[in-house]
């Protein structure tokens, strides 16, 4: 969607600073010995007690309020009785809804001891989100953010998940413009002011390939690489983007 009043503005602000309030209240809650199915409900019970919907159960059905994925697991893992470890890489992606507006987040956490490539993958990916946020300017093409993103996993000898990008948002879930994590000459279109979208770099160790596992929603790497997400939703403008899904 485009932010084109106020109201519109407002409305985003409030379900973002939800979304990212419950990833904070799940990664702060988040410890060794608990199930992912657990931690979902914590994230499940925040929401709620907003006023707010899950965006993956209300537009797609999925098994989970919240999407959680550990280790080999990229994207979409369904909340259950994987049990958290102590050396995990854990994803937690929060999408909700609030009053018709949707807003999208997401962010990798090592579980302590963290390991020394496992560090280097989530503090490759946050530079990476940082740089496609200041490629997002109004009148940029969209490719410069994938560009951005592109070289900053080659600086870490790191790799994309090609087949995972940002997105429009706001009015649903998934929207126009698909926003790639590298450089193609097809994703010549010009960011617009007000336009609302996702960043949300996937940056691996391997090599870059994935597929869906037999529940038919948890892409995994097919090696066990590890990888990390860091991910915003923002509003573009002139200037520095809005950060949708940030807190403090």
């Amino acid at each position: 969607m485009t932010v084109t009043n106020e109201k519109e503005y407002e409305a985003l602000l409030r379900i973002g600073k939800i979304v990212g309030m419950t990833m904070k209240v799940m990664a702060e809650a988040m410890r060794p010995g608990m199930t992912t199915a657990e931690l979902d409900a914590i994230g499940a019970a925040y929401m709620t007690a907003q006023g707010a919907r899950s965006a993956p159960q209300l537009v797609y059905k999925f098994p989970g309020a919240t999407c959680i994925s550990i280790n080999e697991e990229v994207a979409h893992g369904i909340p259950g009785s994987r049990v958290i470890k102590e050396g995990d890489l854990v994803n937690i992606d929060v999408s909700a809804e609030l009053d018709g507006f949707f807003a999208d987040t997401g962010g990798s956490f090592p579980v302590p001891p963290v390991k020394p490539e496992y560090a280097k993958i989530c503090n490759c990916a946050k530079a990476a989100l940082q740089k496609s946020i200041d490629a997002a300017r109004t009148g940029q093409r969209i490719n410069a953010i994938g560009k951005a993103v592109e070289l900053q996993a080659r600086s870490c000898g790191l790799t994309i998940i090609r087949e995972l990008s940002g997105h429009g948002v706001g009015r649903s879930i998934h929207e126009k413009p698909n926003i790639p994590n590298f450089f193609t000459k097809r994703a010549d279109e010009r960011l617009t002011d007000g336009l609302v979208i996702t960043l949300e770099p996937f940056i691996t160790n391997g090599s870059g390939r994935v597929y869906t596992a037999d529940d038919t929603w948890t892409i995994k790497t097919p090696d066990r690489d590890r990888t990390a997400q860091y991910e915003h939703t923002i509003i573009v403008r002139d200037g520095a983007p809005i950060l949708v899904t940030a807190v403090d």
